[in-house]
């Protein structure tokens, strides 16, 4: 707790600008929060619950690029609505989660104040979240479940690094597949995705990701986390100098596990689908 409360300090961030996103925040039937689009659409200030649509829209893009479940995070309901005289109707909406709040934060009209304070307080509950995850990263004890952790958490960061590109210039999907090349080449010796899938013996359809064990995601995760601070830290602007500045971090990490005597990332054995692995984890939770 001293923690949060120094980082609240430090960062000068008022209880007030946050509380309206918590008093916000609802529970379902199965004690899971989420928050209602037309409640956020009317905080952040849109006028019209249909000029906010397009931002709903970019988030879920987002969150596809990511590699999230659209469907985990933003759920088409029913909302009631107040229409004079004690009547209620019923309007479309969305139901969302925390992360889905925090793309469309991302995603919304910057030169507006409570759109600032949103981001702030999305941030400041992720990084909350971080320091708990680690928690519980320290207390896993299988392979399987470092590599559930540390999967989830790459995908989360990809989002923020795609983010921080975006802002340094690099926009069409083919900059950015070339933008992530480069941070692959510079962690894998030279090696680029399509490289890197034939080394391992992976097929086509197979995601490089998906089949990381622990060692392999955790060094993934340190490039993808040490890129994005760097591109944002540095302002770092222009497709070229992201490419470089990916490559780099990349390259460094290679270095820092060589130095440590560490076994260089291509040549680390593939691992079972962590597909696979998920279905056995909902598997036994629905037998118990």
């Amino acid at each position: 707790m001293n923690y949060l409360t120094n980082f609240f300090m430090e960062n000068n961030i008022s209880n007030n600008h946050l509380s309206v996103f918590e008093q916000m925040k609802k529970i379902d039937e199965n004690g899971v929060e989420y928050w209602s689009a037309r409640d956020m659409s009317k905080v952040l200030e849109y006028s019209e619950y249909r000029h906010f649509l397009p931002v709903i829209e970019k988030a879920k893009e987002a969150c596809k690029n990511s590699e999230h479940a659209v469907s985990n995070h933003f759920e088409d309901i029913l909302d009631m609505i107040e229409i004079g005289k004690g009547g209620k109707r019923e309007v479309e909406s969305v139901k969302l989660s925390r992360y889905a709040c925090y793309l469309i934060v991302q995603n919304a009209d910057p030169s507006k104040a409570v759109v600032a304070n949103g981001q702030t307080y999305f941030a400041v509950q992720t990084r909350i979240a971080e320091i708990k995850q680690l928690d519980a990263y320290n207390r896993l004890s299988t392979e399987d479940g470092k590599r559930l952790f540390l999967r989830e958490e790459l995908t989360r960061h990809n989002l923020l690094l795609a983010d921080a590109a975006k802002n340094a210039g690099v926009i069409e999907p083919v900059d950015y597949a070339i933008f992530q090349n480069h941070g692959y080449q510079g962690l894998y010796g030279g090696l680029g995705a399509k490289d890197i899938h034939k080394r391992k013996g992976l097929k086509k359809s197979q995601k490089i990701l998906d089949h990381m064990g622990s060692t392999e995601l955790a060094a993934n995760l340190f490039r993808a986390t040490q890129t994005e601070e760097k591109l944002r830290r540095e302002q770092i602007k222009g497709k070229t100098k992201a490419n470089q500045t990916h490559y780099k971090v990349g390259a460094k990490v290679r270095q820092t596990i060589n130095e440590l005597g560490g076994t260089m990332p291509e040549n680390l054995p593939i691992a079972e689908s962590i597909k696979s692995i998920e279905t056995k984890q909902k598997n036994i939770k629905i037998k118990k």
